[in-house]
């Protein structure tokens, strides 16, 4: 559906938004874009829907080139930006519709209206925009950007200062969305929205792009397990025996164990036996497991570091 090959932007003040960014995305999916502000993620997005001009390198949608066939991308991508940027004295019904035109889309009546339906937009349809909540405008935001029944769909930081409540009505809504087949590529500083949301994640920091991989895979390869055993018995904190399992005794006793997928059951099974075979028992033992959050940051850091040491 998208396929980005070596894009740079710098802008005037010689500052490299995007350096070399390569990139695809399939149709049907999820997609979130993750990094921290001035990584460059919005630049990306603005190169691809026709918004900021890129310096160099190729974009396409669809198999169709941003530039040459900006007409045709045009009309498959729908984008909800970050601003609320609406008629505030216009109707809901007569915002989407207004969008709907622009792109070229006669008038659809059954089509709006089950869009502003599956939105919960239709009873709101005929109150100007002004009246509406910060939610709801969101909403009318991306009835907007599906007005003329696009095939991808951006998502620019949607959430942004929207309650949690509506940030997981929010997150309903974009689940329809795929199932109704449209790409949809997503933004957010949320790191939760992306690993509830998402099929597949890259990290872009300092306009490139330093990691894509599936959800799921990535939590698998990088996240971190841990568990958490508390014994009715004190545990001496210099036991040698224990040091094997590479494990932290904590002053209390606690014993912190930590492990990934690929490479901690077997100690795991160890470290248990071992317990048992010396006549410890378990009080209390709970798991943690690694956030994609958690993951993010790690490599960002490690980018940055890696910057630092080739400067």
């Amino acid at each position: 559906m998208l396929k980005i090959k070596n894009v740079i932007k710098t802008y005037n003040n010689s500052y490299k938004a995007l350096d070399g960014v390569n990139l695809n995305v399939k149709a049907g999916e999820i997609f979130a874009l993750l990094g921290p502000n001035g990584a460059g993620k919005s630049t990306l997005i603005n190169s691809i829907c026709g918004v900021v001009n890129f310096d160099h390198g190729k974009i396409t949608v669809e198999g169709k080139d941003v530039i040459k066939d900006w007409r045709a991308t045009k009309s498959i991508i729908g984008l909800v930006p970050q601003e609320l940027n609406l008629e505030q004295f216009e109707t809901v019904i007569d915002n989407i519709n207004f969008s709907r035109g622009i792109h070229g889309k006669g008038p659809d009546n059954k089509y709006i209206e089950e869009l502003m339906k599956e939105l919960s937009l239709f009873d709101k349809k005929n109150n100007k925009l002004r009246e509406l909540s910060g939610g709801m405008k969101r909403r009318v935001l991306i009835a907007k950007a599906l007005s003329h029944e696009p095939k991808i769909l951006f998502l620019d930081e949607p959430t942004a200062s929207v309650d949690p409540e509506l940030r997981k009505d929010f997150w309903e809504v974009v689940k329809r969305l795929k199932k109704r087949g449209i790409t949809i590529i997503l933004t957010t500083h949320y790191i939760h929205e992306a690993q509830e949301l998402a099929d597949r994640v890259a990290i872009i920091n300092n306009g490139k792009i330093i990691l894509i991989d599936e959800t799921s895979e990535l939590l698998k390869k990088m996240g971190e397990k841990k568990i958490h055993i508390k014994l009715n018995e004190k545990i001496d904190i210099h036991n040698e025996q224990l040091k094997k399992f590479n494990i932290d005794i904590k002053e209390d006793g606690e014993i912190h164990f930590r492990y990934n997928s690929a490479n901690g059951h077997d100690k795991i099974d160890e470290l248990l036996n071992y317990l048992k075979n010396n006549n410890y028992s378990i009080n209390d033992l709970r798991t943690e497991e690694s956030s994609l959050e958690e993951i993010f940051i790690k490599l960002v850091e490690e980018n940055r570091n890696e910057l630092s040491r080739n400067i």
